[in-house]
């Protein structure tokens, strides 16, 4: 299985410009363990010449781990993140030849970028200060004592709450537009059985076929769709292939957006997996932490594969309109992190078959929720 890093980078300078350092650490994608650490004076210099500098101090370090890792890169500097997200151009000569240098280490596809509040930045922030103070008292910086890790199930991917108004600021030019599909109904879901990505991936139904073809009609008449990213599970494909025959585009598979697995539960009622495992149930209902009998992925998981899965197509497709074929728990997800809404939020949510949702997605890291369960298209 290829290795997956999370890399957490700061920089700073004291006077901007003035002595400046950088911190950054590398986290085990899955347990949130902090496997490396850099950090360095690096004499005169600006903010953002300090943040670049932790940033390839970062991805460097995760190379020499694997170089054949997936890199989830998570700054504050909403500079860094955009420039290297390609969204923002970068017009500062000094910024072009590191921007340069950081492109290089890991292929473009294996790299994905997000803004993170500062307190949550902590650890990286701690070794740039500690590379500065170290630097400016003539010594070299040295490693101390790990930071406590984050664990797997606490990732910092969610997205803050957007911003009191109905417009964006007009400099934050075109948004990044997902609408959100819900594939067609299989021969599970009027049954209302659990069907997630751990079971038998059913086909959708005649029914669930009538109602891919009214979306497509529907997504069709909109006419503003400019890309199709679907869930490898066949239910989704097949929503996705008939949207996208109709519109003249491929569909490209992005295994974050599958289901969530939900082991012993799938293809029971929720009535028959409360009578067989009635304690699980009620932990699942009331954390998103816990996890279904049997399964491995909780709701807390998901929010970061979900997370990762959507800053990947918010890079390939900036400032596009992208048809995102999913399933219930990912699309309630993405919804919720848009909103900045708790994770018990995803009960209060109604999702029905074949239904559309949309999420624009702003330069300045800030979403708005556009359309929910738009079901009109199949009246």
């Amino acid at each position: 299985m290829t290795a997956r890093f999370i890399v957490e980078a700061d920089g700073g300078s004291r006077g901007n410009p003035g002595p400046a350092g950088y911190g950054a650490v590398v986290r085990d994608g899955d347990t949130g363990q902090i496997v490396a650490e850099a950090a360095e004076f690096i004499g005169h210099a600006t903010n953002n010449v300090a943040e670049y500098r932790g940033l390839i101090a970062g991805l460097k370090a995760a190379r020499e781990l694997d170089p054949d890792a997936s890199v989830d890169v998570r700054m504050d500097s909403k500079l860094v993140v955009e420039q290297m997200s390609g969204r923002w151009k970068i017009k500062h000569p000094d910024m072009r030849p590191l921007a340069a240098e950081a492109r290089t280490l890991f292929p473009g596809g294996r790299v994905t970028y997000t803004w993170i509040p500062r307190e949550r930045n902590k650890d990286a922030d701690r070794l740039a200060n500690e590379a500065m103070d170290a630097g400016q008292a003539g010594r070299r910086w040295e490693p101390k004592a790990k930071a406590k890790a984050v664990v797997a199930d606490e990732p910092p991917l969610e997205t803050p709450a957007p911003k009191a108004g109905w417009a964006a600021p007009a400099d934050l030019g075109t948004p990044t537009t997902f609408v959100l599909l819900r594939h067609g109904e299989t021969p599970l879901t009027p049954e209302k059985r659990f069907s997630g990505s751990g079971g038998t991936d059913p086909e959708l139904s005649d029914k669930g076929r009538w109602q891919a073809e009214r979306a497509a009609e529907a997504l069709a008449a909109r006419g503003s769709i400019q890309a199709v990213v679907a869930s490898p599970m066949r239910r989704t494909r097949q929503t996705a292939e008939t949207v996208a025959a109709r519109l003249g585009l491929e569909v490209r598979i992005e295994d974050g957006l599958r289901e969530v697995d939900f082991g012993d539960w799938e293809g029971l009622t929720f009535a028959e997996v409360q009578e067989r495992y009635p304690d699980d149930l009620s932990a699942w209902l009331g954390s998103a932490k816990a996890k279904p009998t049997g399964s491995g992925e909780s709701f807390t998981t998901l929010t970061h594969r979900a997370g990762v899965a959507r800053d990947k197509i918010l890079a390939r497709y900036a400032g596009k309109t992208v048809l995102v074929v999913s399933h219930v728990s990912p699309i309630k997800t993405l919804v919720r992190l848009a909103l900045g809404a708790p994770p018990d939020s995803m009960y209060r949510m109604e999702l029905s078959a074949a239904s559309i949702c949309a999420v624009q997605y702003y330069a300045d890291g800030n979403a708005s929720l556009r359309l929910l369960n738009d079901t009109s298209h199949l009246r």
